[in-house]
């Protein structure tokens, strides 16, 4: 049984990154019939801020990507977050130090920093606390028992370190990545435990893994350069290791380098999938949600972020992505962000979406700006417009005029297509609408044809004209379309207001 698990900090927003990485182990889950896990890591109480949790949770809601067992939905492995699970990790820290694998460091600040800087000047290899220098250090490998036990009674600080051996290679065999081997000589007795009682993520990811049978773990690239030491932990505890997919990097559009909140704040894109305050500074930073994309957009623009589906097609729901994702088909080299193709891809979503669905949007935005909005012109503007339109609330801020007259006409198109043989087609044209008994956009079609060849002219040099006297604007969506929505009554004012503010300048 597939068993998967996205575990991240409740330390901040949630990275778009890190939304990737539960989409992957959510496909992967659905694929082979198994279970995607959210385990929250809070072992890092200072780096805790109040609402990440529920934020995290929130954010995968949003998706569509939700857990089958999370702190809010309980599963038999749990608890769900690591706060909650520390007595384990003493439990297992223990089976380690018994075992001769794992001891006590008592070393203060000031003993640690001397250490580097002799490394330092002796141009060591090896310039971490290993098995090259742990000899010379304070801690259970080099004071007796009884000056251990005389430090601990005391109340000294301590951590527990893993015990690396020398010598040696660990091989780790990753799904993406091939084999990894290392050499334990140039690595380092990572600590286990922190002087403050909580594990660090070494230990408590190993344990926790372990105990919740996650078969695969799929994870971001930063952690690669750990996995030689979670594997020898697995070994160290007569464990079998579950199987590695280390995921490639989300990089800057330009490609030259990792994606930062910087990088996206630069170029006018958010990081975050929702909304985020940050609670010690008060700043937000605005969510892909609240920027308009719709949440089948960031799962097909995320699982393409790295993953190939091995054709050419680009559109995928989350149901089909279930259907083919493989971890095999990840690449090894970085994804670079592009924010075009998310909006491409937003657009095909939008045009997709029923039109009584982004109707009600327009609606409820109108009636908030103070405009009665029935359902049905809400409908033939979200018609006239989404096709224009990359972001739900575009249909909204293109189509207010529909709603105001306008205050302020295009200067360009005014100088250049508001003529006098325009004005005096459009007057001939707002008194023959007068007869229309069903003001169609054909209908009112008709009528300007008619009264153009009345007056010996062509539709091309009087429809710019038209248009801006109805909406202000020099472009737009289909003109006969705009007076269908808009009515007799409605266009007959905005012709007359044009003409006279227009023709007395």
């Amino acid at each position: 049984m597939v068993r998967v698990r996205f575990a991240p900090s409740p330390t901040g927003g949630l990275h778009i990154g890190g939304v990737r990485t539960a989409l992957y182990n959510y496909l992967f889950a659905r694929k082979n019939n198994g279970t995607f896990i959210l385990r929250i890591e809070d072992t890092d109480q200072n780096r805790y801020v109040e609402g990440a949790e529920q934020y995290i949770m929130d954010s995968l809601n949003w998706c569509g990507i939700a857990p089958d067992e999370s702190p809010q939905t309980a599963g038999e492995f749990g608890p769900y977050r690591q706060s909650e699970r520390l007595d384990l990790y003493k439990q297992y820290a223990q089976q380690l130090l018994d075992k001769g694998l794992a001891y006590y460091a008592f070393d203060t600040p000031e003993e640690l920093e001397e250490m580097r800087k002799e490394l330092q000047e002796a141009k060591a290899a090896n310039q971490q606390y290993s098995s090259s220098n742990r000899m010379k250090m304070r801690n259970s490998l080099t004071q007796s028992p009884v000056e251990v036990d005389k430090l601990m009674a005391g109340g000294s600080p301590y951590v527990i370190r893993i015990k690396i051996p020398a010598d040696e290679t660990i091989e780790v065999n990753d799904i993406v990545r091939g084999k990894v081997s290392v050499q334990t000589n140039t690595m380092d007795d990572k600590i286990l435990m922190k002087s403050d009682g909580y594990p660090t993520y070494h230990l408590a990811n190993i344990v926790d893994d372990h105990l919740m049978k996650i078969t695969h773990v799929i994870r971001g690239e930063e952690w690669l350069p750990s996995a030689p030491l979670h594997v020898f932990l697995y070994k160290s505890f007569g464990w079998e290791a579950p199987q590695f997919a280390h995921l490639p990097l989300l990089l800057k559009p330009e490609g030259n380098g990792k994606l930062s909140k910087r990088d996206a704040d630069r170029l006018g894109f958010p990081i975050f999938p929702l909304n985020w305050t940050d609670p010690t500074t008060g700043e937000l930073s605005e969510g892909f949600k609240e920027k308009g994309y719709l949440p089948e957009t960031m799962v097909n623009f995320l699982a393409l972020l790295g993953w190939n589906p091995g054709n050419e097609k680009e559109i995928f729901s989350l149901e089909e992505l279930t259907q083919i994702f493989e971890l095999e088909r990840i690449s090894k080299a970085g994804a670079k962000f592009d924010i075009q193709k998310a909006n491409w891809l937003n657009e095909h979503y939008l045009r997709s979406t029923p039109v009584n669905v982004l109707a009600k949007d327009v609606k409820l935005r109108a009636e908030e700006a103070g405009f009665d909005c029935a359902i049905q012109k809400a409908e033939s503007i979200v018609t006239l417009l989404v096709e224009r339109s990359t972001f739900i609330q575009d249909i909204w801020n293109n189509g207010q005029f529909f709603f105001v007259i306008p205050s302020a006409y295009d200067e360009k198109t005014a100088r250049k297509k508001w003529t006098d043989e325009a004005v005096e087609v459009l007057k001939l044209f707002s008194s023959l609408i007068t007869e229309l008994s069903v003001p169609k956009a054909e209908a009112f079609k008709q009528i300007l044809e008619k009264a153009t060849t009345e007056l010996g002219t062509g539709l091309g040099r009087v429809m710019p004209a038209l248009r801006l006297a109805l909406t202000g604007q020099g472009g737009g969506p289909d003109l006969m379309g705009i007076m269908e929505v808009l009515g007799v009554d409605e266009t007959k004012k905005r012709i007359e207001i044009a003409i006279d503010r227009l023709t007395t300048k």
